[in-house]
């Protein structure tokens, strides 16, 4: 899905009417930033039914195979002192 232009709000705003906005960002499916000082602070998107969520969808697809914590035995230039 794509979205349509964010729109922003400012941090007090948004305190003040978070209930509503959050229903309006449900029904119009545009992201909300909010800002503080001007500065964007957070985006909040619509919540998707059903779409992966970006992190750990790869934990079934990869193994390790060895150590990987412990030196391997080569001096490299950057661990002279």
């Amino acid at each position: 899905m794509s979205f349509k232009k964010t729109r922003q709000i400012g941090a007090g705003e948004f305190k003040a009417k978070c209930l509503k906005l959050m229903d309006e960002i449900g029904s119009s499916k545009t992201p909300l930033t909010v800002t503080k000082h001007g500065k964007p602070l957070v985006t909040i998107f619509p919540f998707e039914q059903g779409k992966p969520f970006p992190f750990g969808c790869m934990r079934d697809q990869t193994t390790i195979k060895g150590n990987i914590i412990d030196p391997i035995g080569e001096f490299w230039d950057a661990d002279q002192d």
